[in-house]
């Protein structure tokens, strides 16, 4: 399979250039320019053909979304990673609905990109590979569609990208139930704030709770994965 192509359409060049450096680390891919603007995009697009587009939501002259739903009438099929600070629920399901791969939200974690590309690497290989699909095959690359946007979360006020993904790796390694106060002083924070997090955990259906009542004093919160 060749490089995939892939256009960054980022209005801010200082974070552009930082998005054309982390790809071209990976070496498997070919970045064939940037647009810093939705009318250089749809011109870039039409002239270079690149098979992704690695694309800012917010534009000086309209959004990405917007991008996306010109180039799908004009019967261009570019598929497209967002990248942007928007975190609101109507924007990630209009997103969605345009047929984005990924959605990442800003600011950018390298490492979550590099994952993102990797796993377009692999869609794009059992596509390329299938003439006939299987059912199997199917199941998989839905599969990896609906992880994509169960990945894309859109996150309530009070809860942090980084520090979710910090306790969701101490999750893992924690096999039993356990209180804020534990999970706390594994993740110096205070039991105030692990407790927002396991709530929040708890509200997404990753987290079961359960009341301990003990022997004296109030019931005791305790959590455990599901």
């Amino acid at each position: 399979m060749n490089k995939p192509k892939i256009l960054i359409v980022e209005d801010e060049t200082g974070i552009a250039e930082l998005h054309r450096m982390a790809i071209e680390r990976l070496s498997t891919f070919e970045v064939t320019g940037i647009a810093t603007s939705l009318e250089q995009a749809v011109q870039m697009v039409t002239v270079l053909r690149p098979d992704l587009l690695l694309l800012d939501v917010y534009l000086p002259d309209g959004t990405g979304v917007d991008l996306l739903k010109q180039l799908r009438s004009e019967g261009m099929q570019q598929d497209a990673i967002l990248i942007t600070a928007a975190r609101e629920a109507a924007t990630l399901q209009e997103a969605l609905h345009s047929g984005v791969f990924d959605y990442i939200l800003k600011p950018v974690i390298y490492s979550r990109l590099e994952q993102s590309l990797q796993r377009y690497l692999e869609f794009r290989h059992r596509l390329d590979s299938s003439n006939e699909l299987q059912q199997s095959e199917v199941d998989k690359l839905l599969s990896s569609q609906q992880n994509a946007e169960t990945r894309a979360e859109v996150l309530p006020k009070g809860i942090d990208q980084i520090t979710l993904q910090k306790l969701r790796k101490c999750l893992d390694t924690t096999g039993k139930s356990f209180n804020a106060d534990e999970i706390g002083q594994l993740n110096g924070m205070s039991r105030t704030t692990a407790r927002r997090y396991l709530e929040f955990l708890t509200t997404t259906g990753e987290l079961h709770c359960d009341l301990d009542y003990g022997s004296v004093g109030r019931p005791q919160r305790l959590y455990r994965k599901n």
